[in-house]
């Protein structure tokens, strides 16, 4: 069997329900039961062999393999104020009212693998997702756009092997040379190529479940600086993907979509006897990608103007128009006997939608800020343990005027609830 094959198995398998995950953009909050328990904090320090956040910190876990699932319910909806006054030219008006997303509810896998080689050396293999640009809208009236049942899903997968190295006491390196697998569908756009703006209308909408396969690295450090304070930091690449080419028309650069830089740094600290407290700093450059950061106007503007160039699709499409994020995480973990531990993070970061953004961002509302997290593992031996995790992020709404329909307003909507639960074997 092929690579490829069995690659995308792995990928299917794990990715087989639509992902979507309490997110900052469309990243996820944490990743896997014990990170996410904290609110993503722990980039200075790994417990578990999901590598997502900082590489370096297999080194430090041993030998064990982990596997969980998350429970995911996101409640987003959107509202819009103002008629549609007969204004001449091309403008495009919503039907006021309010519309909430059919799908609420998700199971998220991952997985994770470390092997302890001996003279400081690890390698492991982990699996995790993103997802947070998921939506489905129902089809009466018209549907959101005039064209029935209307909504995106994506779904991204990574899978990576991960060598670390202990080069001094308390010292690690660590590098995951990353594959990503990333599916996409988008359903009742068809108004935008009836509008003249989309580069290519016949590979705009409705066409189904299109895949890309991409690569990218992540390197990491993580170390003791005193007895009690350690430090972390890691770097992903931008994730270059293959283009989607059945949404050619929709995607800036003819179906692109790379994953972006991420920037992580942390510290951890056990001055209080049995007591972490873990502060973090994630960046995630979706600027830097033009399918999602180039603003919608004006774009849309020049090509009706006449430029292709600026049309959905074309070289400077226009995009969700999403900011750069920076979130802040806050963790604390109390080892309260050598069975039981217990967790708690709260992190901020200011959503990436801009006011004059909320019209195509009913596709993709990733307007989340703050996430409320508790968490907790209990030891059943020194081999087996069990992880839990439950968070909550309360609703935050954007509102910004129609750029296509003069006096008319949109409210964007969102808040989260989930909960994961993992079990861990240490041999």
């Amino acid at each position: 069997m092929r690579l490829s094959r069995i690659l995308a198995t792995t990928a299917l398998i794990a990715a087989a329900p639509s992902a979507a995950l309490a997110t900052n953009g469309y990243f996820s909050h944490g990743y896997g039961t014990k990170n996410a328990g904290m609110a993503g904090a722990g980039t200075a320090l790994s417990q578990d062999s999901i590598a997502a956040t900082n590489p370096a910190g297999m080194a430090f876990v041993g030998s064990r393999v982990d596997g969980g699932l998350e429970v995911f319910s996101p409640r987003r909806r959107y509202g819009v104020e103002g008629g549609a006054p007969n204004i001449p030219g091309k403008t495009f008006y919503l039907a006021p009212g309010t519309v909430q997303s059919e799908n609420d509810a998700f199971l998220i896998p991952h997985f994770g693998y470390n092997r302890a080689l001996g003279n400081g050396h690890s390698l492991g293999l982990s699996v995790f997702a993103n997802g947070g640009m998921n939506t489905e809208y129902s089809g009466e009236n018209g549907g959101t756009f005039g064209a029935g049942k209307t909504g995106v899903n994506l779904e991204q997968l990574f899978i990576a092997p991960t060598w670390s190295w202990e080069f001094s006491d308390g010292q690690a390196l660590g590098i995951s040379p990353l594959i990503a697998y990333q599916r996409f569908e988008a359903k009742g756009l068809q108004a935008f190529g009836n509008l003249e703006l989309s580069s290519n209308p016949n590979a705009l909408t409705n066409n189904g479940t299109d895949e890309a396969w991409g690569y990218g690295l992540q390197i990491g450090w993580q170390g003791k600086l005193t007895d009690t304070l350690r430090a972390g930091l890691s770097w992903r690449t931008i994730l270059q993907m293959e283009e989607f080419n059945k949404y050619e028309g929709l995607f800036a650069e003819q179906g692109g979509f790379d994953i972006p830089q991420m920037f992580n740094a942390g510290i951890a600290w056990s001055g209080l006897e049995n007591h972490w407290l873990l502060l973090d700093v994630q960046h995630i450059r979706y600027s830097e990608i033009n399918s999602i950061g180039n603003p919608m106007m004006p774009a849309l503007m020049s090509a009706w103007g006449g430029d292709a160039s600026s049309q959905l699709g074309g070289d400077n499409g226009p995009g969700f128009g999403w900011d750069d994020m920076t979130i802040v995480k806050l963790g604390w973990q109390w080892q309260q006997s050598n069975e039981q531990t217990w967790r708690a993070g709260v992190s901020y970061g200011e959503q990436p939608i801009a006011d004059e953004e909320v019209l195509f961002n009913i596709l993709a509302p990733g307007v989340q800020e703050w996430h409320f997290t508790g968490g907790f593992t209990h030891r059943f031996s020194e081999a087996l343990e069990v992880s839990g995790m439950a968070f909550y992020s309360p609703r935050k709404t954007v509102r910004g005027e129609n750029p296509m329909g003069p006096g008319q307003h949109i409210e964007l909507s969102m808040s989260q609830v989930g909960a994961s639960f993992s079990v861990g074997y240490q041999f």
